[in-house]
């Protein structure tokens, strides 16, 4: 591609926190989405908004009420873009489909300037809750609100409700898929979250500026308690936050029409993104993920690049199986950074738009240093959403990437479903011998654990579920002492009352 007209580049980034005093004072969503934009005008040179042709934002959890907020972030930006709209639901792949999406309207002619935006204001929204409850002992999830507003499913009466309740699942699978000890998958988990926090204690753009060792990551304790074994608090995605981020992307010749200067550009490479299917139960295995596969691989096929053309990753990192599960397919080493944010532990985790904080800081570490920017020239990007559900890649660079052509196809879900392996039936009252496919201990406030699921195979292949009796000291040691790898062990589901639980 070489016509200047249709060559998609990033020419300004913002991202903010809002820490308010008191949670009447902080910032809603849309005041965090104008803020974020303002600050990636400003990162252009200024006097952008109001010529903005598309306007893309990233659909929230934390003030639901407040609907589609195209209009009121346009009207707070000046802008009366043509294009303009809300994604269908909050995934966490939705920043970079955005980036794509407003890459292929670039490459197709039909716009010149384009915003994507969101934001998350959930430490507010728990806050004023906390204040309407008046001082009822009322704890405030949103995250877990969203997965139970409709009648329990067969997953979720076993456990499986929200995200921090499923993704133990592949962890355990892969740690026994890898062929890891628990300590050494721990390690790894440990390794990878450390790094993290120290890109975070680096970033001004991060909600928590501390490193952390991996000791303190996987040592439980009151300010690191457990939550689905074997992950901890400073394991899984941080959304007590109050962020917003967002970027600009343009034409090469708008750019330059402007007069920003070619060092600040950033040009935008192709992109790939599969799905899984959206329940946990219809998934062929959970030691790694077709569609992560079909999505990684297919960006560096499309990009003509293998990981040693990487400065930086960010490998999104809501719980540590994804990101194992992804470096393992991109073939980055565990020692070198998965993010550039910090991860959703240390950057902060605003739901579906962790990856919109992703581009601002790989923005700002392809540019080079001279022009604000870091030590790098091109970079990955993985985005996750759902549960290990969404997976949507793409490659930004400092230069332009020569095999990059738009508008491009990013869907590459048919060729996922025929690499995917076949879906076990599912069996929902089994009572027998049987295998464990993986399993995860819930823990509850105080740290003990509260309940146990186990995802099960019958000896005809079948898939079951069946509960963990946590109140058999023995049975939980069998799950989490690492003695033995449970994954892949024989026992039996046992009826006991009116439950099924699994007995050795």
């Amino acid at each position: 591609m070489t016509d200047p007209e249709r060559i998609p580049v990033i020419i300004g980034v913002g991202q903010l926190n809002d820490r308010p005093a008191s949670p009447e004072l902080g910032l809603d969503p849309p005041g965090l989405m104008a803020a974020a934009l303002r600050l990636a005008e400003a990162d252009a040179g200024g006097n952008l908004l109001a010529d903005l042709d598309s306007l893309a934002i990233v659909d929230q959890i934390s003030f639901r009420h407040l609907g589609n907020l195209c209009a009121g972030v346009a009207g707070a930006i000046g802008a009366n873009p043509p294009i303009s709209y809300q994604s269908e639901a909050p995934h966490g792949d939705t920043p970079i489909r955005l980036l794509n999406e407003a890459a292929n309207r670039i490459g197709a002619g039909e716009v010149r300037l384009a915003a994507v935006v969101g934001a998350e204001a959930l430490r507010t929204a728990a806050g004023l809750a906390a204040l309407a409850a008046k001082g009822e002992d009322k704890s405030y999830n949103a995250v877990r609100g969203v997965s139970t507003r409709r009648d329990p499913t067969y997953a979720q009466a076993h456990g499986l409700t929200a995200p921090v309740d499923v993704y133990p699942i592949y962890e355990n699978a892969g740690r026994a898929a890898y062929g890891q000890t628990l300590a050494e998958a721990q390690a790894e988990s440990g390794a990878i979250w450390a790094g993290m926090s120290e890109v975070a204690a680096a970033n001004e753009g991060a909600w928590i500026r501390k490193a952390v060792s991996a000791e303190d990551i996987l040592t439980p304790g009151p300010a690191n308690r457990p939550l689905a074994y074997p992950y901890t608090k400073l394991t899984v995605a941080n959304s007590s936050v109050n962020q917003g981020a967002g970027f600009l992307v343009a034409s090469l010749a708008e750019a330059r029409r402007r007069g920003i200067p070619e060092e600040r550009l950033i040009y935008v490479g192709m992109g790939a993104a599969a799905k899984e299917d959206p329940s946990i139960l219809r998934r062929d295995r959970y030691d790694r993920s077709t569609s992560m596969d079909t999505a990684i691989r297919r960006t560096l096929e499309l990009n003509r690049m293998t990981a040693a053309d990487f400065d930086h990753v960010e490998l999104y990192s809501c719980f540590p199986c994804v990101p194992k599960m992804a470096r393992r397919v991109l073939g980055w080493p565990v020692d070198k950074p998965a993010t550039v944010f910090g991860g959703l532990t240390f950057g902060g985790g605003p739901i579906a738009n962790y990856m919109s904080h992703a581009v601002v800081s790989m923005v700002e570490r392809l540019r080079p240093k001279g022009s604000g920017g870091g030590d790098g020239k091109t970079g990955f990007l993985f985005a996750n959403g759902g549960y290990a559900t969404d997976n949507h890649c793409i490659v930004i660079s400092r230069e332009p990437v020569a095999a990059a052509q738009f508008p491009q196809d990013f869907d590459y879900q048919a060729e996922a479903d025929a690499a995917r392996g076949p879906i076990p039936e599912l069996e929902k009252d089994y009572v027998g011998p049987a295998s464990v496919e993986s399993y995860t201990v819930f823990h509850g406030r105080e740290g003990a654990p509260s309940a146990g699921v186990v995802i099960a195979r019958t000896p005809e292949g079948k898939r079951t579920l069946c509960h963990i009796d946590v109140a058999d000291a023995a049975i939980c040691a069998f799950f989490m002492d690492g003695a033995v790898e449970p994954v892949g062990t024989a026992g039996a589901i046992a009826l006991e009352g009116e439950r099924r639980v699994w007995v050795r």
